[in-house]
């Protein structure tokens, strides 16, 4: 009996851990990440249902979003509504947005009145499923179930056995003339919603846009009616309800569209033909794990896969699709082209680290989402910045140009070549019009398209100068960096002269660097230095220092170019690493902000690695966490969660456009990725421990490497790194430096 008994048990803990072993990827991800104000921070991200790249994303809506407030809160305990939202980031509006409500009792359609309370230890939250209990006035519960596709999402509401129940669909809000009607004989709502929350910053007023929405209930309803019927007619109805018999279950799917009523029904029946809630959440978890599980990791805690899948989980969601059915709508000339395309491009932030992960993981799309951009230069004249999903002249650069020029570097051709030097070409020569009489403050309303605002100055004077164009220093630095990436993009179409001239002009950077300070430092348009600014320059003082959300600390290393030069100026590596040693030991190094995500690596340019191995550790370690409140900072766009998996793999892409990651330490001791040509990137990291942060020795596909760099095809080839950890410091890789450019 004994030895039956322990064979049983035996049997019993295999069965445990051959489950474990088997666990999915997508189980791991937990989206409430950064939901939630912390000791840490704010991610301002939100619980999205939706598949990799989702047009619309669903999200229970604890509060009213708008620029500068999402949907959900974690603090909050009360939800008002599930949103289907294009919001891509807590800074940014949201348009064309459509909501839904279960609710028992007398009607109620403000946010106010409709919303009803919940607890965290009811509500279930995943990328492929969101479910809660909501507890209705009278004591009872309805049971609220989400998943989704790229354009639709399936709800479930269980109403309880007593009450009137009903669904209420929100097509817009007070004083915006949305649309919705009710049809009852095919079970519909639908309706539209013009609201684009961005359009006071962008220069089109763009009246075809349209949000548009069709909503279907399974069962029959026993009523349905509009609300919110301002003047009595149906184009100025808010929304809609339909009316269920107490105790049912109302199953609905809903449409979404940019383009008709008919195309919102049109991707309802290609991407949900039948009324199966589990064979659609089905297919998003399948997708969720194709994506996520390209990323292995061993040597790693459940909790620290959490926060790694979660990272995974919020890169993949941008851009966003924004075509359907082989054609899209513009939000650049106002009309509808046949083709693909994207949208949310937060391309200040994710031109760093987010963009190069893609091409890593989802290289499949870096084609489509390039093109997406060349569309919008011939629709309105521009690459966009930052589409929402116009123009909305947010932050400052032309950083589109290191997109082209990264897929360039990395050997994609899916894109129109010719049209993409076009466009960066117009970039780095064009000003915006206005330009010497605008000073392109940050978020200025209704202005023409910035582009590189002060660029007439530049091709004066070298730099921007202060005085005349806001975030002038700033600028300078970055459209330095922007240059050399017109300069690759050149290059590889054999403009052997274009390719000199803008080298040449990258080394503008150099202009602003202050042997005085040992910093970077704005100057006058008569050539004086201007004020250094504050440690965290404001927008009331941007005109004065000339920085945007930081200040000379955060700018300093800002030409991700040069930073062979940076050391030259600076008087050699020994003086660069010290003035770097100052950037954090004097509190100037702000991971929030993404101006500082590639500071911790800089270390390898000037032969202390060992520093890099450290401090990228350190900040890892410090600026993420593991629930609701563990991430410090907008994640924008998958930007941070993407220095985040990078710094886990022990690489990260400096200078993204170049083809080259640094290499810091490898957080885990085995971490894959299954690339698209089939090959498999190894990360091995013997004896690596959260103490034993320093490399002492690496190979490279059983070869000694003993510099601080991998490349693009190396990683391509389905490169073995094999690094051996150590608690001390070691002087591996300390010989290499990088190259000074030569405009010669």
């Amino acid at each position: 009996m004994f030895i039956r008994s322990l064979c049983l048990l035996v049997g019993s803990l295999f069965a445990t851990f051959a489950f474990a072993a088997e666990r999915d990827a997508v189980s791991y991800v937990n989206p409430l990440i950064g939901t939630q104000k912390s000791a840490i921070g704010y991610g301002g991200t939100m619980p999205f249902v939706t598949p990799p790249f989702g047009m619309t994303n669903w999200t229970p809506q604890t509060r009213q979003n708008k620029i500068s407030i999402t949907s959900y809160n974690y603090d909050d305990s009360t939800i008002s509504g599930f949103i289907g939202t294009h919001q891509p980031a807590i800074w940014m509006g949201d348009y064309g947005y459509v909501t839904l409500m279960p609710q028992t009792g007398e009607l109620r359609t403000s946010p106010e009145d409709r919303k009803l309370p919940f607890r965290h230890d009811k509500e279930t939250s995943r990328p492929d499923y969101y479910g809660v209990f909501l507890d209705t006035p009278d004591g009872n519960k309805i049971h609220a179930e989400m998943t989704a596709t790229e354009r639709c999402a399936m709800l479930r509401f269980h109403f309880p056995k007593s009450g009137a129940a009903r669904v209420l669909v929100e097509a817009s809000r007070p004083g915006v003339s949305g649309y919705a009607t009710v049809d009852m004989q095919d079970h519909e709502i639908t309706g539209y919603n013009p609201h684009r929350m961005d359009a006071h910053l962008g220069p089109y007023k763009l009246p075809n846009f349209k949000g548009y929405f069709v909503v279907q209930f399974k069962q029959t309803p026993i009523a349905a009616r509009t609300y919110g019927m301002d003047d009595g007619t149906a184009q100025s109805s808010r929304g809609a309800y339909a009316e269920f018999g107490a105790g049912e279950t109302a199953d609905v799917r809903v449409g979404t569209s940019f383009l008709s009523i008919d195309q919102a029904r049109s991707n309802l029946e290609h991407e949900m033909p039948e009324w199966s809630f589990e064979a659609v959440k089905q297919r998003l978890q399948t997708a969720w794990n194709e994506k996520l599980s390209r990323m292995q990791v061993s040597g790693a805690t459940d909790q620290e896969k959490t926060r790694l899948y979660t990272a995974l989980y919020h890169a993949l969601l941008y851009p966003r699709i924004f075509s359907e059915g082989g054609h899209y709508y513009s939000a650049f000339d106002d009309q509808v082209h046949a083709g693909e395309s994207y949208t949310a491009y937060s391309i200040w932030d994710t031109f760093r680290a987010e963009n190069s992960l893609l091409t890593l993981l989802a290289p499949e799309r870096i084609d489509g989402m390039i093109t997406a951009l060349l569309q919008n230069y011939k629709e309105g004249g521009w690459m966009p910045k930052w589409p929402n999903p116009s123009y909305t002249n947010i932050m400052i650069g032309t950083h589109a140009d290191s997109l082209v020029a990264e897929a360039v570097r990395k050997g994609f051709h899916g894109f129109d070549r010719e049209l993409a030097w076009q466009a960066v070409y117009k970039d780095a020569m064009t000003p915006p019009d206005g330009d010497l009489t605008r000073r392109w403050l940050d978020r200025e309303e209704h202005t023409p398209y910035e582009a590189r605002g002060g660029l007439t100055y530049y091709k004066q004077l070298g730099f921007i100068p202060t005085d005349k164009t806001d975030e002038a220093s700033s600028r300078t630095l970055e459209d330095s960096y922007d240059d050399w990436c017109v300069a690759q993009v050149a290059k590889a179409a054999g403009r052997e002269e274009d390719y000199r001239f803008f080298l040449h002009r990258s080394l503008n950077d150099r202009h602003l660097y202050n042997p005085e300070l040992g910093l970077m430092n704005g100057k006058t348009s008569d050539g004086r230095w201007a004020p250094i600014g504050g440690p965290r320059d404001t927008p009331g003082n941007r005109s004065v220092s000339g920085w945007t959300e930081g200040d000379a600390w955060a700018y300093t290393w800002a030409p991700l170019h040069d930073q062979a030069g940076l050391i030259q100026l600076m008087g050699g590596a020994e003086a660069y690493d010290a003035k770097l040693d100052h950037h954090f030991t004097g509190g100037h190094n702000v991971h929030p902000n993404e101006p500082s995500h590639h500071y911790g690596y800089l270390y390898d340019f000037g032969g202390q690695p060992w520093k890099t191995q450290a401090k990228v550790r350190e900040i890892a370690a410090a600026e993420y966490g593991y629930d609701a409140g563990g991430l410090d900072g907008d994640d924008d766009c998958g930007q941070m969660s993407a220095w985040l998996l990078f710094t886990a793999m022990g690489f990260y892409p400096v200078n993204p456009a170049s083809g080259e990651f640094m290499i810091g330490s490898p957080m885990y001791s085995n971490m894959t990725l299954k690339l698209s040509t089939g090959k498999i990137l190894q990360i091995e990291a013997e004896n690596n421990s959260p103490k034993n942060v320093y490399i002492q020795s690496a190979t490279l596909n059983d070869k000694p490497l003993d510099r601080p760099v991998i490349t693009w095809e190396e990683i391509q080839a389905g490169a073995k790194l094999h690094f051996v950890m150590g608690p001390q410091p070691s002087r591996w890789a300390s010989d290499w430096r990088p190259n000074l450019i030569s405009d010669k």
